[in-house]
């Protein structure tokens, strides 16, 4: 008889990100663009759940990061999140 075993997944860490220049705490290193804006929201950054999420990456354009979008974050992860509806 054998045994199949998943491989384990990361174990959850408090990362400290930063959205719209602002830090907030999240659970990753796995995390949604969703799950992004929640915690954002909830550390009373002004934005809402329909804003579009960036992913800044270092020397390249920003990578849009959809609300089912899975990225990996750590200490160094920085987001932009803007009202699309924003015309100013």
């Amino acid at each position: 008889m054998t045994t199949q075993n998943a491989a384990p997944s990361a174990p959850a860490v408090n990362v400290t990100i930063i959205v719209n220049t602002k830090p907030v705490d999240i659970l990753g290193p796995r995390v949604t663009g969703l799950q992004i804006k929640e915690a954002a929201i909830a550390q009373d950054l002004q934005i809402t759940l329909d804003f579009s999420l960036s992913q800044i990456r270092p020397g390249g354009r920003p990578k849009v990061v959809g609300n089912d979008d899975v990225v990996t974050v750590n200490k160094n992860s920085e987001f932009t999140a803007v009202n699309d509806d924003d015309d100013s």
